[in-house]
């Protein structure tokens, strides 16, 4: 059993809602405590990403500022 089943998706340009809605559709194929990187230019993203993560039970493991937008890890709950 390994949580190193890493992905990633790159939601770059697209906004609110979309980032959450393609995130939480991606997270359902994977295994529990699979880890996800996502990234973003949405601004609102720094405000839904931690917000889906609690209500759907997963872990934001980290959330980062990079040139424009933020990369976020989570880890499927």
């Amino acid at each position: 059993m390994s949580g190193t089943d890493d992905s990633a998706l790159d939601l770059r340009g697209l906004k609110c809602p979309l980032p959450v809605l393609k995130t939480r559709k991606h997270m359902r194929g994977l295994a529990t405590g699979a880890r996800l990187r996502i990234e973003t230019t949405d601004p609102l993203a720094v405000i839904d990403v931690p917000h889906f993560c609690r209500e759907d039970g997963h872990q934001l493991l980290d959330s980062s500022a990079v040139e424009g937008g933020h990369v976020f890890i989570i880890e499927k709950g």
